[in-house]
């Protein structure tokens, strides 16, 4: 599959303005759970490349593989504590945003272990991953076919 455009090429405005969002909840969500996010979000959305970024970037975080690959099944693994759970459960409910949108038992497990201003990032977080997926989804963005050897 080839891809069909470098959006940073061109509209590098609006590819500025996602990195203004992505640079916002780096700033402010725990990288270990904004991975996390990421990487379920980008599962969801089926985007290759944003799946493979994130997955390594959470391994040379220091994830684990066993974390990492739960992440697809994080409602059966034994592998997240309760405030990675509510956040797997919120980017669920986000990204597969249905008709009626969020439940209120999400939004309700959400805000009991995280704060207003934390939750209020989450949402950012997940809003932002899911621009990435669409335009890297849309694009055809492609992750590279080899990984650069650990210097």
């Amino acid at each position: 599959m080839q891809a069909r455009m470098n959006i940073a090429q061109v509209a590098p405005e609006a590819y500025r303005a996602v990195l203004g969002l992505e640079k916002y909840v780096r700033a402010n969500v725990a990288h270990r759970l904004l991975e996390l996010v990421k990487l379920r979000a980008s599962m969801l959305n089926g985007c290759a490349f944003c799946v493979d970024m994130h997955s390594q970037d959470a391994l040379d975080s220091g994830q684990s593989s066993r974390r990492l690959f739960a992440v697809a099944a994080w409602r059966d693994a034994p592998f997240f504590d309760e405030r990675e759970r509510a956040a797997l459960a919120l980017t669920d409910a986000v990204t597969r945003l249905g008709e009626h949108g969020v439940p209120d038992e999400v939004w309700d497990d959400a805000v009991r272990v995280f704060s207003e201003k934390e939750v209020a990032d989450l949402v950012t977080a997940i809003a932002t991953i899911n621009v990435w997926n669409r335009v890297s989804v849309t694009t055809r963005t492609q992750p590279p076919t080899e990984v650069a050897a650990a210097g």
